[in-house]
């Protein structure tokens, strides 16, 4: 067994350093730097219906169903780019620029309606800290999706026409894909996306005696600026996997299908409830 080195008498232990893991006595290597966190990026967004039984099922107490439109789901793709409050990120786009796909649906705690994120995948590690601090399900996975651009040699048009692909897979398996059709504007994104978040965050016991820490927050963007809403037709396809379960919420009814370019700042949220027992 290798002995651990300790400080020479009378020196001071370093003080550790950065927000997130790992913490050092500069911070520098730390995984993610504190909030607040800036976003920008496209979002592909797909409304459907689906059995409120299976929404049921990824709600965890205090939790319970949306009064209205209970089985509504939102599946989607996003292409950001994000940074700290330095935005020294952007500078070195590999600490900046990643993709996600994300399923939301609605749920109510003592007479309010939230957003919950059931499912999410993203493709940086840095992300799924930001996550685990969140309380976002973040795991690694391959997402793609058209980019408009300013020229349309090979790029569709942000517009009436414009049709745009997305692709999800996990596990080297494809998860979910859609095809969005512009037909024009919308006046909204959606709806089951649209109030603050209510997640659970979650630490197990290291000995396996439950949850050693565990609330309920809620959280939401302390800025937002969004662009034109383009609603379309949609194509949505979702698969069996062995390792996901994003098919068991399968499409009875697609609501509609929007595109919109974004810009979020976060900055922390709130406890709603203590869930841990001690």
């Amino acid at each position: 067994m290798t002995d651990v080195p300790t400080p020479a008498d009378g020196a001071a232990t370093p003080e550790m350093q950065g927000f997130f893991f790992p913490r050092t006595a500069t911070g520098q290597s730390s995984l993610i730097p504190s909030p607040p966190w800036s976003y920008s990026g496209d979002l592909l967004t797909v409304e459907y219906r689906t059995d409120p039984a299976r929404v049921a099922e990824l709600l965890p107490a205090p939790l319970t169903l949306a009064d209205e439109d209970p089985g509504a789901v939102a599946l989607i793709w996003a292409d950001w780019q994000s940074c700290s409050a330095s935005r020294e990120e952007l500078l070195d786009p590999v600490r900046s620029q990643y993709k996600e796909c994300f399923v939301v649906v609605r749920c109510s705690f003592e007479g309010r309606t939230y957003s919950r994120c059931v499912y999410i995948w993203v493709d940086k590690d840095f992300a799924i800290a930001r996550g685990i601090h969140q309380g976002y399900p973040k795991k690694l996975g391959s997402m793609w999706q058209t980019r408009p651009m300013a020229f349309p040699h090979a790029s569709p048009t942000l517009g009436p026409g414009g049709v745009f692909g997305a692709t999800l897979a996990a596990g080297d398996r494809r998860v979910a894909d859609a095809v969005l059709t512009i037909t024009g504007e919308s006046d909204t994104n959606g709806f089951v996306n649209g109030h603050p978040m209510a997640h659970h965050r979650v630490y197990p016991d290291i000995a396996g005696h439950g949850d050693a820490y565990a609330e309920l927050i809620e959280s939401g963007g302390a800025e937002f600026e969004g662009g034109q809403s383009w609603q379309g037709d949609v194509e949505l396809n979702l698969y069996d996997s062995p390792t996901e379960e994003l098919s068991r919420l399968s499409v009875d009814e697609v609501i509609g299908g929007y595109y919109r370019q974004v810009g979020v700042v976060w900055d922390g949220g709130r406890t709603l409830a203590r869930l841990s027992t001690d």
